[in-house]
């Protein structure tokens, strides 16, 4: 099977300072992400790709993938998708609250707004039926000239992918109930058809009339027969499930992680495309040598050598939600994590437990952990860098222009890379003294060796000096991280209560033997630099 090995093309090849070496702890996703799944008229299968905002096609037996809409384009944020039976490809924008159509000739228009977390869609019999995926959410048939919807149900704990089944009525998972229910188009009252699932996200029918249907948490796929009663597990793909889709009478599935899988019979499987990562975005190194990789909705911990092994996710008991910047804790298996929704969490997976140490805050990003224990960390939206500890959190610096990464001296200095300004500064009093200035836009920052280490995602570089900005040093450029260049990519804001505003962090980390780790978010991988 001949495929593209990246989602990400460079537009130069890597190089690196003499006496450096660059390795991938993981390999480059080819998807960002997979959500929504559409057989197109085609014959090939549609993927949404909330987090990339780009809508491609792949070729199941080729494994070949072509990019419809790509990033920076008209889509933002696709998470499901249908075709009418004209080949007009109909999308929801999860983050946008709102539904577009696109034409078979690349035209985009809206069709529906003032739709809050718009997920699921479905066409049928010339009908435009949408949802949205939120605490009170609305199923609605849409105008197709943009007319007020109409109503079909209100008041569905979390909605998501969708189908009317053989009976004509509308089947759908229902998450926050972890059933399946079903309701006339016409409206009405609602009924539960199936319970005790694996928090169902998506809901399909095969050529036989029997539901197959994604269980997001279980890591499950389960068909079920509603005449007889029956239900079977189809393949267990681990957590992360998304949707559903068929060509002719084969079975095909995606999960959240840009994986697409067919499935051949139960218990059988073909992978299309491998489980990889969304993003990455924050790192971290344990005291057992053991990295954690924040991925959003993801955590995993990463071991050189070894694969990805998922710690953790926002469905799983304990979790402290949405994952982007993380530092380590005290204690062995513990990570400090700022999350999507304005929080500061300690976080100890394996137990299922964290405790919130700030809350309430606005688009956190970077987090270190001071030598006396005080978390410390970045909040982008305010321009505000802050300490919690022993319950208080305190403000140690103001007016910034989107601090992102945070670095502490053994001494406690505490260093961050100013985003918005292209430069990294040192607080001190309560004031920001340039440490090193004319970057285009740094993220990640980390002290390694008695030196500051800091990703440039605009300028593709990772950039280092000593602790008071003097002896610069290129280590490394062409680096697979921001966006592709010449690409301006949408703003991609919350996902209702269960993420904040997806933006990218590509973080840098240092191990106890001075070897960098960085999140590699254009092709979606962890790089290891070393030095000789």
């Amino acid at each position: 099977m001949a495929t593209q090995p990246s989602r990400y093309t460079a537009p130069i090849a890597t190089t690196l300072a003499e006496g450096w070496t660059l390795t991938r702890l993981t390999p480059p996703s080819r998807l960002f992400g997979a959500n929504g799944l559409a057989t197109g008229p085609d014959g090939r299968i549609y993927v949404a790709q909330v987090p990339g905002s780009q809508v491609s096609a792949i070729d199941v037996d080729t494994g070949m993938i072509e990019t419809i809409s790509a990033m920076g384009g008209d889509i933002v944020a696709p998470d499901d998708l249908v075709f009418d039976d004209r080949g007009n490809l109909y999308l929801t924008e999860i983050t946008e609250g709102r539904v577009c159509m696109r034409t078979p000739d690349g035209q985009v228009r809206m069709i529906q707004g003032d739709m809050p977390v718009a997920n699921p869609i479905t066409w049928h019999q010339g009908r435009l039926i949408a949802g949205e995926c939120r605490v009170g959410a609305r199923i609605m048939e849409l105008d197709l000239n943009g007319g007020a919807p109409r109503v079909i149900l209100d008041n569905v704990p979390m909605a998501n992918a969708f189908q009317v089944g053989p009976d004509g009525k509308l089947y759908f998972p229902v998450m926050g109930t972890n059933e399946i229910w079903r309701v006339d188009l016409a409206g009405g009252a609602s009924e539960v058809v199936a319970g005790d699932l694996g928090v169902p996200d998506s809901v399909k029918f095969d050529s036989k009339g029997r539901i197959v249907t994604t269980q997001v948490a279980s890591g499950q796929v389960l068909r079920l027969d509603l005449v007889s009663g029956r239900r079977e597990i189809l393949a267990d793909l681990g957590p992360g499930l998304d949707n559903v889709t068929f060509i002719g009478d084969r079975i095909f599935v995606s999960s959240i992680p840009g994986e697409i899988t067919e499935i051949l019979s139960p218990g059988r499987i073909r992978p299309i495309v491998p489980r990889s990562l969304q993003w990455p975005l924050g790192l971290a190194v344990g005291a057992n040598g053991a990295i954690f990789v924040a991925d959003g909705v993801f955590g995993y911990t990463l071991r050189p050598g070894g694969a990805l092994e998922l710690a953790g996710m926002i469905f799983y008991p304990g979790c402290p939600g949405y994952m982007r910047g993380v530092a380590a804790g005290a204690q062995a298996g513990e990570w400090i994590i700022t999350t999507g929704l304005g929080a500061v969490a300690r976080y100890r997976p394996a137990a299922g437990e964290s405790d919130f140490l700030a809350t309430g805050y606005d688009q956190l990003m970077g987090v270190a952990v001071a030598p006396g224990g005080a978390v410390v960390f970045a909040e982008y939206g305010t321009g505000r860098v802050l300490s919690a500890e022993n319950g208080d959190v305190t403000e140690l610096a103001a007016g910034l222009d989107k601090p992102m990464g945070v670095a502490i001296g053994s001494d406690g200095a505490v260093y961050v890379a100013e985003a918005g300004a292209g430069r990294i500064v040192k607080l001190a009093g309560g004031k920001a003294e340039p440490v090193l200035e004319g970057l285009r836009r740094p993220e990640g920052l980390a002290i390694a060796g008695g030196r500051l280490v800091t990703v440039d995602t605009l300028a593709k570089q990772l950039v280092a000096c000593n602790l008071s900005g003097g002896g610069r040093e290129m280590l490394a450029s062409g680096l697979a991280v921001g966006a592709p260049a010449g690409v301006t990519a949408k703003f991609l804001g919350p996902i209702g209560d269960m993420a904040g505003p997806m933006i990218n962090f590509s973080a840098v980390t240092a191990g106890p033997d001075g070897t960098l780790y960085v999140s590699a978010d254009a092709e979606g991988s962890v790089l290891s630099l070393r030095s000789e």
